[in-house]
């Protein structure tokens, strides 16, 4: 059995196999499709705590500046 893996995009119901793996195959192939999780089915919370955002000039808050009143 030969594996192959791409990501791909449907249009139109149809899935472009890229020609360097298509020489490969035969006529005959199982197909087992994997959708990637999208935007909206990540907390957008849990999504900056996996990816966060570098930014030069940032400073946590402080344990005081958190409980500061005003």
């Amino acid at each position: 059995m030969l594996a192959i893996e791409f990501n791909a995009k449907i249009k139109n119901g149809i899935i472009r196999i890229p020609d360097q793996y298509s020489r490969k195959l035969s006529e005959n192939v199982k197909v087992i499709l994997i959708q990637e999780e999208n935007d909206e089915s990540i907390d957008k919370v849990e999504q900056l705590l996996q990816s966060p955002i570098k930014m030069k000039q940032f400073s946590p808050l402080t344990r005081d500046d958190l409980y500061e009143r005003n």
